[in-house]
């Protein structure tokens, strides 16, 4: 069975050069950020990848490029067999955007504060024309609220009347509204309370059993992933540093910065591992690294890495981009 998402060496970069005028009398060359650098991966129909990293590795920008918010400068994305970059410029483009929808992060600030729930979650019928006649709408708006453990009567209510979680909620029903196939979920529980991030997250895990949903999931928050996800990617500095299936990769990880990431999650069993902390910082993404752009960080580098790029090699089912997995130092 063919996946439902394909992503093939993917890549975005930003122009963050100085103004024309100032790079002329400075003498400075344009500047470029490599916000997302040569990623690929499938996702298959009904299931979850996670892609999991610190703040500024790029994985929001692979989700706004995954929807078409953002032009990609490399690579393809394909969506059950088809470019979206050509979809997306088609006549037919209502029937992609019918079929992939987005879950922002802030429920805060992406709910219209002067709209009523009611006009948010029936924005996308009436826009990609999916429902014309009034009292269907009104009814598919009252289904969707319920979908998501809302009344219909809330509809009637303006956004600041409800808690973070409530919003959250309706983002999820405006998102649900016109049946897609694809959510990008963009970190959508991080400005959430726990408790309260618990219960969307099962929200999310029940529609998605009752309808069949793929997600693409954006977190740091490893703890989240690990209840969400079937496949989880760790990116680093806009590259894919490791893909692996949920189990194996909590269960034996194999990149050090994967390790890293999983030692910094609390320890509430105390199995007396040994543990290492997250080291260091982000290297500046306009100066990255030479070679592995993780050597500065990585307690195994050696002259190899710094020099030259890992690629992403299958170590026994695993994906991993690592000189030290490839030459068995670790």
């Amino acid at each position: 069975m063919n996946p439902l998402v394909q992503v093939k060496d993917l890549a975005m970069r930003f122009d963050v050069s100085a103004p024309w005028l100032n790079r002329v009398l400075e003498r400075k060359p344009k500047q470029f950020v490599h916000a997302v650098d040569g990623i690929s991966f499938d996702i298959p129909k009904g299931k979850t990848l996670a892609l999991v990293g610190e703040s500024g590795c790029g994985k929001s920008t692979v989700a706004r490029l995954l929807v078409g918010l953002y032009k990609p400068s490399g690579g393809s994305v394909a969506f059950d067999g088809r470019d979206t970059r050509e979809w997306f410029g088609a006549k037919d483009s209502l029937s992609l955007r019918r079929r992939l929808q987005m879950i922002f992060q802030d429920p805060y600030a992406s709910l219209n504060p002067r709209w009523k729930v009611a006009d948010i979650v029936a924005e996308p019928l009436t826009e990609q024309g999916v429902l014309k006649d009034p009292a269907a709408i009104r009814a598919r708006v009252a289904e969707l609220l319920t979908m998501v453990g809302l009344n219909p009567l809330d509809g009637a209510k303006y956004p600041h009347q409800f808690s973070g979680g409530q919003r959250q909620r309706i983002s999820i029903a405006r998102a649900l509204a016109t049946a897609p196939e694809f959510l990008v979920c963009d970190e959508p529980t991080s400005a959430l309370d726990v408790s309260v991030q618990a219960q969307v997250l099962n929200i999310m895990k029940d529609l998605q059993a009752k309808q069949g949903l793929t997600y693409l999931f954006i977190s740091h928050n490893l703890a989240v992933v690990r209840h969400m996800a079937d496949q989880i990617g760790v990116m680093y500095l806009g590259r894919l540093v490791e893909l692996a299936d949920k189990a194996a990769l909590f269960a034996n990880p194999r990149h050090p910065y994967t390790r890293m990431l999983l030692d910094a999650i609390p320890d509430i069993h105390l199995t007396g591992r040994d543990r290492v902390a997250v080291q260091g910082e982000v290297p500046n993404p306009l100066n990255p690294p030479s070679g592995c752009s993780f050597h500065p960080r990585c307690p195994h580098a050696n002259e190899r890495c710094k020099q030259e790029r890992p690629a992403l090699q299958d170590f026994k089912g695993i994906r991993v981009a690592c000189h030290a997995v490839a030459e068995a130092r670790i």
